[in-house]
């Protein structure tokens, strides 16, 4: 019997063998880790939004210096800079666009125009009828689980994905807690076309997280992070110095201007490129309490589809 929600895979959409998209991360997912990704199985993604243009033209020429294989760029939609780097992509011929953090109204029609395809990643079945309207190829629906920028509406992936593929036609792909061949099959049973993976692929050897930063995912407890500057650009860290001075300004109700002027500038890339432990941003997500190890991006795609298929041959079938 055919699952009720189900669509077309992310293998036929975007040309992949494997149903794994590697999240566009600021300051981890640059050319090494997107082509690595690729190589593997996956669709590798270029995080664009800590880039200025002239990086971002060279990490997409290096990654088709390493990869013959589909990858995409994610572009942040909130930076002033967007118009200059979704223009350089065009140039280099870059197909497969995942944008977040704006409106899918803005650039979609024009990325189609250009023949790229076009994916937004939301965190609601509200929002993600908007991405259809838009006409997007495709929505990432990202639950509560998932490190960075998140949703205000604290969903859990295991409630939206169900929402999200009742409010709409397009693929659906579920994000947000998911680092395993095990989640990628509860997620696929659900009705997912596929999986984004973040917090696992920053913790790879291809990954341009500091060393240090990668450690601490490592050692990461069920309890290490936590949702927070609700007011301002909500985002999943990890507990560190940084954190608990956000949290004090939100326990006493701290205004948003405050907040903002705590976080001031580069502390993402403090944090995560330059192993500033203290007083970094640590952008991670739940699922880091579950890594124990950094593979290679080959490892861990084929760990993962080890994985998924143990999972899908354990289950029983249903009894009435």
């Amino acid at each position: 019997m055919n699952h009720p929600y189900q669509r077309a895979s992310v293998c036929e959409l975007f040309g992949i063998s494997t149903p794994i998209i590697q999240a566009g991360m600021v300051w981890v997912s640059g050319a090494k880790l997107a082509a690595a990704a690729s190589n593997a199985g996956a669709l590798g993604i270029i995080g664009a939004g800590s880039m200025t243009i002239d990086l971002l033209r060279s990490h997409i020429r290096k990654a088709k210096s390493l990869t013959d294989k589909p990858f995409a760029v994610n572009v942040p939609l909130l930076y002033h800079r967007i118009e200059e780097q979704l223009a350089v992509c065009l140039e280099e011929g870059v197909k497969i666009f995942f944008t977040s953090a704006g409106s899918p109204k803005k650039y979609t029609s024009f990325l189609k125009s250009k023949g790229a395809m076009v994916v937004h990643v939301t965190s609601s079945p509200e929002l993600a009828m908007k991405c259809e309207e838009a006409g997007v190829d495709a929505v990432v629906a990202e639950g509560f689980e998932a490190g960075g920028h998140n949703g205000r509406a604290e969903i859990t992936t295991l409630a939206l994905i169900p929402q999200v593929l009742r409010a709409v036609k397009i693929p659906v792909i579920a994000a947000g807690g998911i680092g395993d061949g095990y989640s990628l099959a509860a997620v696929m049973a659900l009705g997912a076309s596929g999986a984004q993976m973040g917090t696992r692929f920053a913790a790879t050897a291809e990954s341009s997280a500091h060393p240090l930063f990668k450690n601490a995912i490592l050692e990461a407890g069920s309890d290490s992070t936590m949702l927070c500057m609700k007011s301002t650009v909500p985002v999943r860290l990890l507990k560190n110095e940084f954190y608990r001075q956000i949290a004090a300004l939100e326990e006493r109700c701290a205004s948003p201007a405050e907040i903002t002027a705590l976080l001031g500038k580069g502390r993402a890339k403090k944090g995560m490129l330059e192993g500033d432990l203290t007083e970094g941003e640590l952008e991670i997500g739940q699922i880091a309490a579950l890594i124990r190890d950094l593979p290679t991006c080959d490892e861990l795609v084929r760990r993962t589809v080890q994985e998924y298929n143990q999972a899908i041959s354990g289950l029983k079938p249903a009894t009435r």
